[in-house]
């Protein structure tokens, strides 16, 4: 990619984040080149490249993408002296590049530390399918205000299924009902970070002020903060100080408060005393309607925008784990569109996303989801394959059904075969009583996840 294609990218960046957070987290990154997919960058810090990956790192690849396919986004940080002579001076206002470079921050009541916002990021942008259903009302229900029912909302799941999307959808949607309310969004690095300033500082008490006097804190990857002992200690009296106020609290993290290792116990207990909500998997059906709204909304802007027939089918079929990913992948069958100014056929989106698909592909056995569902319910292999009918082999058996119908191509007489040689309709029935349980028994829900997470990871 060339610096004036990198230019370009800049100005995108700059027109919908806005200055303050251009300046300072976008003007510092120097791109070093591109390669193989991977954009490398130089930053002043580690810190500085975690936050912009984290924040910015989608947004950037789409940019990118519509001069150069790109992957991946890569960060190294510049030698002492050449950092020194970049750093611009920080606002009182700028948010955690101050800890970053070493600034002083002036601890104000009336700044909210909080992260932008993204735009793209509303109710009228969520699709809302059967996998994300529960999660997206839940969320309508916190954003409505009122009294405070769910405290906290814990929202949890893997990457790209919604999390981030939804906290952002909910404090855009207060702030328009009600702009007078102090709502603050943020990482839970970012609250880490914030609380580390504090203490050099000696600013404590006005950190407490800061956080303890919003109407509403939603934070992010709650995960992060698990062993770090004075990070969640704070956490803890904030948590506790806030919902004594009856202020509304949403979090979100990559698995539920029980699963999160190293998170103190009395946390996880205030954790699950809300709502906690499991953003399912995306199914095949919530996959191809993300990608029919996304078609119906870049065609108001390129009404001569063409796709054949089933390239959004095939898409929905083949980029199954994370709707980021997919996303990007239409979004450079866009970029290709509108460059090259030919319809997006079948064979033409298999070209330009043969990196992609290569990255998805990989392929399940039926052998390795056995030896993964037997280790997980600690039963024999040969009791997976073997006659014995009691429940807790049975039900294993059937989740390993379940599992080889949804992540491998084989047809049910084959998986059938391969569980002892039993009929294709003995699969069918497993793999229907798993559909069946997955809608009333959360455990079993839990379980499928962390299982197709496991395998296709």
């Amino acid at each position: 990619m060339t610096r004036h294609a990198w230019g370009q990218v800049r100005e995108r960046l700059l027109s919908e984040i806005g200055q303050n957070h251009y300046r300072n987290w976008i003007e510092p990154l120097e791109l070093n080149g591109l390669e193989d997919g991977v954009a490398t960058f130089v930053v002043p810090t580690n810190f500085v490249g975690n936050w912009v990956q984290r924040n910015y790192g989608d947004r950037i690849k789409r940019h990118m993408s519509a001069f150069a396919p790109v992957t991946r986004l890569e960060f190294t940080v510049a030698p002492a002296a050449d950092v020194s002579a970049r750093i611009q001076p920080v606002d009182v206002a700028a948010d955690d590049v101050a800890v970053a470079v070493g600034a002083t921050v002036k601890w104000e009541s009336e700044e909210l530390p909080g992260a932008p916002l993204d735009p793209r990021y509303t109710f009228d942008s969520f699709v809302v399918g059967k996998p994300n259903q529960l999660a997206h009302a839940a969320a309508r229900r916190v954003a409505e205000g009122g009294p405070v029912t769910f405290n906290p909302l814990f929202l949890y799941g893997g990457v790209g299924l919604g999390k981030t999307h939804l906290m952002h959808a909910i404090a855009w949607d207060i702030q328009a009902r009600n702009p007078n309310l102090k709502v603050v969004y943020l990482s839970a690095e970012q609250f880490m970070y914030r609380f580390v300033q504090a203490l050099r500082e000696k600013q404590m008490m006005d950190f407490k002020h800061l956080f303890r006097s919003v109407d509403v804190l939603m934070v992010d990857d709650v995960q992060f903060i698990a062993g770090k002992d004075s990070t969640q200690e704070e956490f803890f009296h904030t948590f506790n100080a806030l919902v004594d106020q009856n202020k509304q609290i949403v979090l979100s993290a990559d698995r539920a408060p029980g699963e999160i290792k190293d998170l103190e116990e009395r946390i996880k207990s205030r954790l699950q005393s809300g709502l906690v909500v499991d953003l399912h998997p995306t199914d095949y059906e919530l996959r191809l309607g993300i990608l029919q709204t996304k078609v119906a909304r870049y065609r108001e802007e390129y009404p001569d925008l063409k796709i054949a027939d089933g390239v959004l089918e095939f898409l929905a079929h083949r980029i199954s784990t994370n709707v980021r990913v997919l996303e990007g992948a239409l979004m450079r069958l866009f970029a290709f569109a509108s460059l090259v100014g030919q319809e997006i056929t079948l064979e033409k989106a298999q070209d330009a996303l043969a990196d992609i698909l290569r990255a998805t592909d990989r392929k399940v056995t039926v052998e390795e989801i056995q030896r993964k569902v037997a280790e997980h319910y600690n039963i024999r292999m040969s009791d997976m394959v073997g006659p014995k009918r009691q429940r807790s082999i049975a039900r294993p058996r059937q989740v390993a059904m379940w599992l080889a119908k949804r992540l491998t191509t084989r047809s049910l007489p084959d998986i059938g075969r391969r569980f002892g040689g039993r009929d294709h309709t003995t699969v069918m029935h497993g793999v229907r009583k798993i559909d069946s349980l997955r809608e009333s028994d959360p455990q079993i829900a839990e379980d499928l996840e962390l299982l197709r997470r496991a395998l296709e990871g």
